[in-house]
């Protein structure tokens, strides 16, 4: 995938994540998987199916595990994957590395309102997963979380 295309797939996140129903304790994110074809697999957004369903989940959730276009698929996320998380028994991080998934393109670093330190990019970059950000469309993302970040 070239820039552009990041870009483009990243700005299509950023819609997602618009759709999510807004809420006091957590952020809106969208996310899109992308196969390396450049057609999109799946997608979702928090709060999409219940009150407590994340954007990475939702989109994984569409897809079988063993899916073979996994493999060579981006996950774009306009947030950092959660590190930590009380409402699941898995983090979206965690999901991803149960994924064959092994790149991941996100708009903004999780900021430590709600948690302390989200290490999710750490911790997929340590399980050999590529991380890029977009810092161009970090404002468009956070935008999103006017409301948390008043």
């Amino acid at each position: 995938m070239t820039h552009a295309d990041d870009v483009t797939w990243m700005e299509r996140a950023i819609e997602l994540s618009r759709k999510c129903p807004p809420a006091e304790g957590a952020f809106s994110v969208g996310a899109i998987i992308v196969g390396a074809d450049g057609t999109e697999l799946a997608n979702g957004y928090s709060r999409e199916t219940d009150a407590h369903v994340h954007a990475e989940e939702s989109a994984l959730a569409k897809l079988p595990q063993d899916d073979p276009r996994l493999a060579g698929a981006t996950l774009y996320s306009t947030l950092e994957p959660c590190s930590e998380r009380k409402s699941r028994p898995l983090t979206c991080t965690q999901l991803i590395l149960r994924s064959p998934i092994r790149r991941v393109v996100i708009a903004w670093r999780e900021p430590s309102l709600l948690v302390a330190d989200c290490i999710g990019v750490e911790l997929l970059e340590a399980e050999g997963v590529t991380v890029s950000d977009l810092p161009e469309l970090a404002t468009l993302a956070r935008a999103v979380n006017d409301h948390l970040l008043r």
